[in-house]
């Protein structure tokens, strides 16, 4: 398995530029990233990010595009009529870090429904899976009850709907195991083979694997057999220093 860290999540201790070169003296060559910038960004916020990255030797797995002030409750723009063209913007911006940085898995949050248009949420689903260079993600998330989309099935129906063939479900084994999904009935056609990336943490706690009761490592080896061939990105809240959570990797 190829495994990347999560920038935004792992390595806090670190300020943000320092974290992709950390990510690589541990071993590891993928990094990931929520939206790494405050609404639309500058050039200058962009070249600081794409070089950071560079700079380290990383791989940018994925990024998600601008998905609001995730503190406040907010969990994506795609949805609302008055934030089309801020998320237009800052997609516009994500796919000029993807042909940067050679990223080509892009993670979409809609938004919550308070609000929404289901008819602007695919459109605006629509645009990015034309502009962005690589595959949209759609993510199921759980503890954000008025947010869409909570099992595989609802992400796999809403990227039917989108229709593009570079649509695809981000299985987050934390939300997803959260929310009662069966991990296992992941692993069969044809949900296997819809699945674009796949992030992991143990539950409850959203800690390294080990610490909970989701039995991450083995659905892993599972996920292998199947022939899954893509990144597994580590998102997790670490219980002790980021580089001292990594015992659990099977090759460490």
């Amino acid at each position: 398995m190829r495994y990347d860290v999560n920038i935004s999540i792992l390595f806090t201790e670190l300020e943000p530029e320092r974290r992709p070169a950390a990510a690589v003296a541990a071993g590891f060559t993928g990094v990931e990233s929520w939206w790494p910038f405050a609404g639309v960004p500058g050039d200058r916020e962009v070249e600081r990010f794409v070089t950071a990255i560079a700079g380290a030797g990383a791989t940018l797995v994925s990024l998600n595009v601008p998905h609001g002030d995730l503190a406040a409750g907010e969990r994506g723009l795609a949805a609302f009529p008055s934030r089309t063209a801020e998320f237009r913007d800052g997609v516009d911006v994500a796919a000029d870090i993807g042909e940067r940085l050679g990223c080509r898995l892009f993670n979409v949050l809609p938004g919550n429904r308070t609000g929404a248009s289901h008819d602007v949420l695919l459109e605006n689903l629509a645009y990015a899976a034309r502009r962005l260079p690589g595959t949209v993600l759609l993510e199921p998330l759980s503890g954000a009850p008025d947010y869409p989309l909570s099992r595989a099935a609802d992400a796999l129906a809403l990227a039917g709907e989108v229709g593009p063939a570079n649509v695809s479900l981000l299985a987050d084994v934390y939300h997803l195991g959260v929310n009662g999904d069966d991990l296992d009935a992941l692993l069969a056609p044809p949900v296997v083979e819809r699945i674009g990336h796949v992030q992991v943490a143990d539950a409850p706690g959203r800690h390294e694997p080990g610490t909970g009761a989701l039995g991450v490592t083995a659905w892993l080896r599972r996920l292998a057999a199947t022939g899954y061939d893509g990144w597994v990105g580590l998102e997790y809240v670490p219980t002790r220093s980021t580089s001292d959570s990594f015992g659990w990797l099977p090759d460490r």
